[in-house]
């Protein structure tokens, strides 16, 4: 059994005769004949009573019908919303990022997106690059954005920019009045660090390490914000995403470091294999 079929059933119920039916088909009455003789042997059951004066639904019929509206109708509306989802009428992007990502680089990517696709919804998760890499391949999200490199191959990865971290203080900090400042300079002093097990502290920890620098981290916090609030009323310093403070009036200033340097790259990952839905695939366009 085919729609096919059924729309053929309920052409003639409609009709009340095999020739208007196969006219509103567009069949010739054979063609129309043979779908429903198909349909009756598929059923096991008469479907239709032919007579002079027409054609009429046996009681199978009736119920063979009734039911065939109801799915002709479901699947109407199914065509209906994947078309909507193609062409970007509906759909829903699931990411994930770090807290820079979340915060500076996705609200206006979002908001430009959402200016020409307003029926696509979001669903975004703030959480670090490894729980990103996990979530996406359990498949709770689609794209993630994460510090390279990944640590599986299981993901397709599209570079999305390099990402400089810079040292910043408070205005009343002794090392801001400076241009710049050797990094050994900073050996000893309070640092407010990302958590511990997050890609972007691992990456500073490895670059002090290699200057042969040791700072005193004196807190861990998540949140980039939180980071920028402490070291604006406070004597410590932080090293963070050259995006959360460009061009911003965040009350803190960045100070040059010589002797070290700290870049990272962030990419787009989605699970390698996974075809990504409409909506993914033109945000992470926009999102490049």
């Amino acid at each position: 059994m085919d729609l096919i079929h059924l729309r053929s059933l309920l052409a003639v119920a409609d009709h009340k005769a095999i020739t208007q039916a196969s006219r509103a088909l567009g069949l010739t009455q054979p063609a129309l004949t043979r779908r429903l003789q198909q349909l009756e042997e598929e059923m096991g059951a008469r479907l239709l009573e032919r007579s002079k004066k027409g054609a009429a639904l046996t009681e199978a019929g009736r119920l063979v019908a009734s039911e065939a509206r109801l799915l002709v109708e479901r699947y109407e509306r199914l065509r209906q919303l994947v078309r909507a989802q193609e062409s970007l009428e509906t759909g829903i992007v699931r990411l994930g990022g770090g807290a820079t990502a979340v915060s500076f680089l996705l609200p206006q990517t979002i908001a430009e997106f959402t200016r020409l696709h307003p029926g696509v919804r979001f669903e975004v998760r703030e959480e670090g690059s490894r729980d990103v890499e996990a979530d996406v391949l359990r498949e709770r999200l689609e794209l993630g954005i994460v510090t390279l490199p990944t640590h599986s191959r299981e993901f397709d990865v599209r570079p999305l920019r390099r990402d400089r971290i810079v040292l910043i203080a408070s205005p009343e900090h002794p090392l801001a009045k400076r241009r710049r400042v050797d990094v050994r300079e900073l050996s000893g002093l309070g640092l407010v660090g990302f958590d511990s097990e997050s890609a972007i502290r691992k990456l500073i920890d490895g670059a002090l390490r290699e200057a042969g620098v040791e700072m005193r981290v004196q807190m861990e916090l998540r949140s980039i914000a939180a980071i920028l609030e402490m070291v604006a009323h406070t004597p410590m310093l932080a090293f963070v995403s050259r995006l959360g403070v460009d061009g911003r009036d965040v009350g803190v200033r960045e100070i040059e470091v010589r002797g070290v340097s700290i870049h990272r790259r962030l990419a787009v990952i989605n699970k390698l294999g996974r075809p990504l839905s409409p909506a993914a695939r033109a945000f992470t366009e926009i999102l490049r």
